[in-house]
């Protein structure tokens, strides 16, 4: 039962470094345009292979 001393505030520190990760990515608008990104991947406009 002394582990749970150590346990319980190293998981609740870790839960905190992951929530402001999240909070860092979604205010630097890491997540504006996912539905544009998978239209471009299937679109002919673009392609990735060289011109011969």
């Amino acid at each position: 039962m002394n582990i749970l001393v150590y346990l319980i505030p190293i998981s609740i520190f870790l839960g905190g470094v992951g929530l402001a990760g999240f909070l860092y990515t979604l205010r630097s608008n890491q997540y504006d345009d996912p539905e544009g990104d998978s239209r471009r991947i299937l679109s002919d406009e673009w392609d990735d292979r060289p011109k011969p």
